[in-house]
Order: structure tokens, then sequence, then C-alpha cells
């Protein structure tokens, strides 16, 4: 019996040994029992228990820490970090490490030249009285970027490039052999070429110049430029697309199913141009219904490794500012040779499911096609059918649209969370001027090709990611969306109490359950976009990675974007490995993969900001002419600088907590707001007010309001 023992204690060391080794591979980052155990080397199984223990024994002898319940990360005993700068308003900085919620401080004169976004080193010092960690930048590691984008002034023998960015608080200074054609007072995208150790301020040179500021192409263009975002291709890429070949060949079209002769259309926006997905439906002998589910075949026309290809990767997607589209890829690929032009024959990469009348898949199959769509709708003209108007197709967009509904009723009853919130849109004349604001609500038509863009997603990847218990699941590129952190979860569930809404936080189910629930009883009420708001920002960033972990907002154990490659470089990745395992392909190098979706995460976020940034310059540019009118609106939003109101018209604005001075007002943000010392006056997310503009300034995209007549709670 001794001898027994003893085994199992070396068998438990081996295996903290095993479990530690994980950890290291990602040092800062935080895992869970799942997530830890895929990583984990083990020759035999191991049970939840015992796992359970050698994370707490581990965390005991000081090698991990429990981050928050079931999240366990390696505990560092150097005196070194390395992490992500983030300067904030009040001149000092913090360090963010990758998947952890650890803070550490650094004084401005500690910083040594780094910036917002700069990878570092930094070496940590004991904490203080109040336990703040602080730290000093050692090493600049990796610069975020040397490019900014500013307003230049020119004297006689200097100048400096203001920076437009908030976070860049150092102008440059740019000799005079170095502004390149630059005149006093244009917008220009400005180089940091040194920054010697003693001096205060960056050297730099003007690269381009933009044009004069308030023009609407210069504004444009600049917001591409701040977001280090291309808006135009560089000749070599034009001349290398113009060379590849449209021809369809017989030889291809014989490897391919052929739904030339099966009814097929697309839905897209009445302005697209580039049509990557399409629809095709037929009725079965069987009496079940076969949808094809035909996506752009771009890999077919992009050799991977060209020139085209490295670009479209680099480029990461295709960004979406208030009046344009900048592709991915050159428009001779985007808008006509893949495009699923109606009446053209085309090649594509399809789903294709069986359905019976209740919407349950009964089988899928993968594979190249070639299609002729019938007819290209824009949501409008769907909608309308949907509503009862006579059109082209209608029996068969209704089929679809009946389709559509059970396959979203499933998956909202797996607990799929519905996060559908309207987007600002604008009427803009030929300039670009704004004329006009409105709110663009996703109706049925949308929801039609959502739900099939949805399940084709999901097929794929369950496809790839399911594999026998024992077996190893294939290298792939999933869309991931981690569960919500415990802690903001818990802050939102007791803040929304207040306005007699509940959240249910027992497990995964009753929380999109219960959070369904709210969002729906929030409709109409003027807590409503406070509340969308608020649980959009405690939930995860869904992003791309190899490491499977799910999507908990669609309730979906497996999912990919597969469905647009024209915009998006991970669908062409994926149709690209499909294609290799459909074909018995072996697996591809996870690291080299995942360092993949890594970069077109980030280059998702960047176009994300740089969407945002043009709303917010149009939203400033059309209420240039309304200073002094008054609007009603909802405080959205608060901090210590001030209170945020989102007007009627679909605008936000901000009244400046420095001119309230009828008392000193408190920011208390675990309440969501702000209080009077004196009168102990609140103002609160969720409260309308009455406000006039007062204030606003293009080029820091500030809107200022004042407060008419309050009705705080």
């Amino acid at each position: 019996m001794a001898k027994k023992k003893n085994n199992a204690v070396e068998n438990r060391e081996e295996i903290k040994a095993k479990v530690l080794e994980a950890f290291l591979l990602f040092p800062y980052k935080a895992m869970n029992y799942k997530q830890v155990l895929k990583y984990t080397k083990l020759f035999q199984p191991i049970t939840a228990d015992t796992f359970g223990v050698v994370l707490e024994e581990l965390v005991q002898e000081g090698k991990l820490e429990q981050v928050y319940v079931g999240k366990y990360r390696y505990k560092h005993q150097e005196r070194h970090i390395v992490g992500t700068i983030e300067l904030n308003r009040k001149g000092f900085a913090e360090i963010k490490t990758k998947d952890t919620d650890e803070t550490v401080i650094i004084p401005k004169e500690n910083l040594n030249h780094a910036l917002h976004g700069d990878t570092v080193k930094v070496f940590l010092f004991a904490k203080n009285k109040k336990e703040t960690v602080q730290g000093e930048v050692v090493e600049i590691i990796k610069r975020e970027r040397t490019q900014y984008v500013g307003v230049i002034q020119i004297s006689k023998t200097y100048a400096f490039v203001i920076p437009d960015n908030s976070h860049m608080p150092y102008d440059i200074f740019v000799p005079s052999n170095m502004l390149h054609g630059a005149q006093n007072g244009e917008k220009v995208i400005a180089s940091i070429t040194e920054w010697p150790k003693n001096a205060k301020n960056p050297i730099g040179c003007v690269i381009t110049v933009l044009g004069k500021p308030g023009l609407h192409e210069v504004e444009m263009h600049a917001i591409l430029a701040e977001f280090n975002l291309p808006y135009q291709f560089e000749e070599k890429i034009i001349k290398a697309s113009e060379k590849i070949s449209e021809n369809i060949t017989e030889a291809e079209i014989a490897k391919r199913r052929d739904f030339r002769n099966i009814t097929t259309f697309t839905i897209d926006p009445i302005d697209a141009k580039d049509f990557d997905d399409a629809l095709s439906i037929r009725k079965l002998d069987s009496g079940n219904w076969e949808v094809g589910i035909h996506i752009a075949d771009v890999t077919h026309y992009i050799d991977e490794g060209s020139v085209v290809d490295d670009e479209g990767y680099e480029r990461g997607t295709s960004v979406y500012l208030v009046d344009r589209c900048v592709p991915m890829l050159p428009e001779r690929l985007s808008n006509f040779m893949c495009s699923l032009r109606p009446k053209e024959d085309k090649l594509c990469y399809a789903v294709v499911v069986e359905l019976d009348e209740n919407a349950k898949v009964l089988n899928t199959w993968y594979g190249r096609t070639i299609i002729n769509s019938n007819r290209r709708f824009n949501y409008e003209e769907v909608q309308e059918m949907i509503e009862g108007k006579d059109g082209d197709l209608k029996e068969d967009i209704m089929i679809c649209d009946m389709l559509a509904k059970k396959l979203r009723k499933q998956r909202f009853e797996k607990g799929s969370i519905s996060f559908e919130r309207p987007e600002v849109k604008f009427k803009l004349d030929e300039a670009g001027k704004p004329l006009g604001v409105f709110l663009k609500i996703q109706k049925d038509s949308n929801q039609l090709v959502e739900e099939f863009m949805l399940l084709a997603n999901k097929k794929v990847a369950e496809y790839i990611g399911k594999v026998e218990k024992g077996k190893k699941a294939r290298t792939f590129v999933y869309r991931v969306h981690d569960e919500p952190n415990p802690d903001k979860l818990g802050v939102f569930a007791k803040f929304i109490k207040k306005f007699g809404h509940k959240i249910k936080t027992t497990n995964a189910k009753t929380i999109s359950e219960t959070l369904n629930q709210v969002l729906h009883d929030v409709q109409g009420k003027a807590e409503q976009a406070m509340v969308e708001n608020l649980s959009v920002r405690t939930m995860a960033k869904a992003e791309y990675s190899t490491e499977n972990i799910g999507h908990y907002g669609l309730s979906f154990p497996h999912y990919t974007h597969f469905t647009s490659p024209i915009r998006r470089y991970p669908d062409m990745m994926v149709h690209r490995l499909l294609d290799k395992y459909l074909n018995g392909g072996k697996s591809v190098p996870q690291p080299k993969y995942e360092k993949m979706c890594q970069h077109c995460s980030d280059r998702e976020r960047l176009a994300a900001q740089a969407e945002r940034a043009s709303i917010r310059y149009k939203e400033v540019e059309f209420m240039i002419d309304k200073i002094g009118q008054v609007y009603e609106g909802v405080i959205g939003g608060v901090t210590e600088w001030g209170i945020y109101v989102t007007l009627d018209i679909h605008i936000e604005g901000m009244v400046p907590l420095r001119d309230l001075d009828d008392d000193y007002y408190i920011y208390d943000e675990e309440n969501y707001c702000i209080v009077g010392r004196r009168n102990k006056k609140k103002f609160q997310l969720g409260d309308r007010l009455t406000v006039k503009v007062v204030r606003t300034d293009l080029e820091r995209k500030i809107i200022d309001l004042a407060l008419v007549k309050d009705t705080p709670k």
C-alpha cells in the first residue's frame, strides 16, 4: 500500500510539472481547466478533481495565482514585466499585460519616451502604502506607431506637427529641410525619425501632405492614416491583379457541383458593389429543402503568397467609413471577378444543407460550386415581399424566410444573445456634407441572410473542430468569444437591478436567457441605450484564434468566419484550410496560424476604430451650425470629466463637469453616476435631460452641451 501511495505522489509531481510547463507557454495568460488540459502533454487521462488538486498545490507553492474562480495564471517571480502602454489624460501611464487585469502605474518621468500602444519592458518597484504597483520603462520592445496625422505650424527656421491623436502628448519637431512641400496650416502625415535621449520632443519629417483641414476627402484620408490604414493600392498591386485570369475553363467546371440551373439569388445593401454570398434553394423529392450557401471563391483566383495575397493579409479587412468602402482586395477582384453578379457564371465555395420543415439540418455537403445568380436583390426589396408585396422569386424568398426564422428561434433557445443595435447612418451631399442622420434597423430581410451565414460558419467550424474522443483537432481559424468576466457581470447585474431588471448568473444558459429578457424589456424605455451599451461593455471582445473556446454570444461551441472572403482575410484562410483538409491534407503549424489570427484581430479593431472616428467626425460636422439649439436626450455615459448625452437625433455630446457651477460634483464609478457634494443632485445613466449645443470642435471631434433643464433622479 505504501508503495502505491508513493507512486501516486510521484505521478502527481509529474502532472504538476506538465501543468506548469503549459502555463509557461503563455506566461501572462489566465487559463481555465480545459485550456490548460489542451496544452498539457500528459500520457494518461486525468480527472477534473485531480486537476483541481494540482492547480491548488501550485498556487500554495507560489508558482501559480488564481485570477478569479476557475482561472489561473503563472506567477512571475522576477521584477520585470512586458506589456502595452496606455497613456491617460492625467499625464501618467498604465501598463496592461495580455489576458490579465493587473495594472501597473508608470509616472510620466518614468516613461522614457514610451508612447501609447508601445510594447515595453517595465521594472517593477515595491508596492507603496496604497498597495499600488509602480514601474519604469527600461526597454521599448516595439513601437506601436511612428507616423502621426496632424496640422503643421511653420516658422522661419523650424516647424512643429501638432498631432490629432489625443494619446500623443508631444508635438513633432520638423526641420525646415524635411517639410517636403507642406504649407503652414495644412494637415500632414509626419514620421518620427529620431528621439534623442535628452530631447523633450521627437524629431520627424513630413511624408504626406493631405491638404486643407475641414475638407471631406482630406479628413477621411486623415482618419485612415491615423489608424495606419491605406486608402489606395500601390501600382504593383493593381498590375498584379490585372494579370489574374478571369476565364472559367471546362476543366474547372468539371471539378465542381453545378448549381447554374438551380434558383439562386443575392441579397445585399442597395449601394453594395461586392456580392460575396448567394443562396440557392430547391425542394427535394423527399419534401425537404436544399439550401446552398455559396461564397465567392476568392482563393481560386489569388495564390497564397502572391503580392495580391500579401497585400490582403496586411490589410486584414475592408474598411467601411461613413461614406465609402476601402476594399481589402483591388476593385477588379472585389467588384467584378469575385463578386457574385447576376446572370454571370461565378465560382464559389459552398456549404449545402438539407433542411426539413422545422429547419433541422439533416445533411451537409462542403465543396466548390459554380452558380449563375438569377437575381440581385437589395434588403428593401426582400423586406417588402416579406411584408406582403409581390415580386420576383417571392415563393423562394418566403421559404428561405420561414426557414431562417426557425433557425433563429432555435439559436436563441440554445442561449444565443441578442446584441442587435441600430447603426447610425448619414445622408450626405455630393461634397460629403451631412444633411441628415438616421438609424439603420435590422429587419427580417437582414436576418434571413444572417441566419444562413451563421449556419454556414458554424457547420464549417464543426466539420473541422468536432473530433472523436482521444483524437486531436487539426489547426483551424476560429471566431471565438470568451465568457464574460464574472466581476464585470456582477457589477452590471447589480446596477440594472436598480431599474427593476434582473440577471441570473448561475450558469451560461441562465445568463443568456435572462440577459435576452432584459434587452427585450428595455425596448422603448429611458434606460434602453444605457442597458444596451453596458451589456456590450460587459462582454468580452470577439476575435480570431486557433484555440477554440467557442463563441459565447452566439452560444456555438464551434464557430468560424467562412462567408466573406472578399472583405475579410481570415475567411480566405478558412477556405484554404477547409480545402486542404477536405483533400486529406495534414494539419498546419498552429503557432504560425495563431500569429496570423492575432494580426487579423488587430487589423479588425483598427478598422472598427476608424469607422467610429469617421461617424464621429460627421456627427460634429452636422452640429457645427446648430450652436444654441436645444435638444432632448438621455444620459448614455458618465466619467470624471463629463456627462455624455445621446440626443434624440442620435448624436452624442458631453456636458463638461467644469461647466456645472452650482455645486462640486463627484464621479461615482461603481454606480455610474455624478453626485453633487452639497446638494446631492444626481445625474445617472438613463436620465433624460434638456440641453443646448454650446461648442463644436472638428479637430478634436467634440460637441459640448450645456444643461437647460435637467430631470435627474
